[in-house]
């Protein structure tokens, strides 16, 4: 059968239209990207980590109340979920001092933070995703004072959630995007967290070593990219022992 029609592309995943009216497949690809694309690479097996942790979290947040877009998962590389309108907004939540705060604010890397600080990005990548005040945000129509306080306080509430889920496990949450979408069912809206959560846009850290266990290690050639990928998911237990990012099973494709 032939697969779905396809929607959007974007650098690390694909959206097809789903088997049901208000839903669609996203698809976790291998590509890498950084610095809006002036870096590219594959790393074999991270669509498939990605899919398996971001599920995960998924689960665990709608557990504690917060509505996302995340309905199940489809298969090693596929989720379904539902469709929204998503708000041209990045939300990073910073814990720890590191990228573009530490050089804007010359800020050393790995210093903690007095509080979490929340930061909102345009998404644009031809403009660079420039920060953007809440003014902006307001002004430009990208979201409204209502809309704006359901994403911030939903996105403390993952964070202090995030926060102990991984201190537990020995990472330390460091900093971390959100993107945030418009649910209608009939007449109701309401924002729900969508996109993705996984080390592709998690700064995560080992708590007693400092290792980097995410992107960045992508993005400053560190090297051994997907093993800190498994290794996030061994931790997580959604990783046998000796498991490989590519050898995780999962149900049949839908079509």
């Amino acid at each position: 059968m032939a697969r779905r029609r396809q929607l959007y592309e974007g650098k690390a995943k694909i959206l097809f239209e789903g088997p049901e009216p208000g839903t669609l497949v996203q698809y976790f690809k291998d590509d890498a990207t950084a610095g809006n694309g002036a870096k590219s690479g594959v790393i074999t097996g991270k669509g498939v980590l990605n899919n398996r942790i971001s599920e995960h979290l998924m689960l665990r947040l709608q557990e504690i109340g917060i509505p996302t877009h995340f309905i199940r998962r489809i298969n090693m590389r596929e989720q379904l979920v539902k469709e929204v309108e998503i708000i041209p907004l990045e939300v990073v939540i910073r814990n720890v001092a590191a990228g573009s705060i530490s050089k804007r604010f010359n800020i050393p890397e790995g210093q903690r933070l007095p509080r979490p600080i929340v930061e909102f990005y345009y998404k644009n990548d031809e403009l660079g995703d420039p920060l953007v005040s809440e003014d902006h945000i307001i002004a430009f129509g990208w979201a409204c004072p209502h809309d704006l306080e359901d994403m911030t306080g939903m996105a403390m509430r993952v964070n202090d959630f995030l926060c102990g889920l991984f201190s537990g496990i020995g990472i330390q949450l460091v900093d971390f995007k959100l993107e945030f979408g418009r649910c209608w069912e009939g007449e109701d809206m309401r924002i729900v967290l969508a996109d993705e959560i996984s080390p592709d846009n998690c700064r995560l850290w080992d708590l007693n070593t400092n290792e980097k266990l995410d992107k960045d290690r992508f993005r400053r050639d560190l090297g051994n990219v997907k093993e800190a990928y498994q290794e996030v998911a061994r931790r997580m237990g959604i990783l046998p022992e000796n498991g490989a990012g590519g050898d995780m099973k999962g149900p049949e494709t839908v079509q």
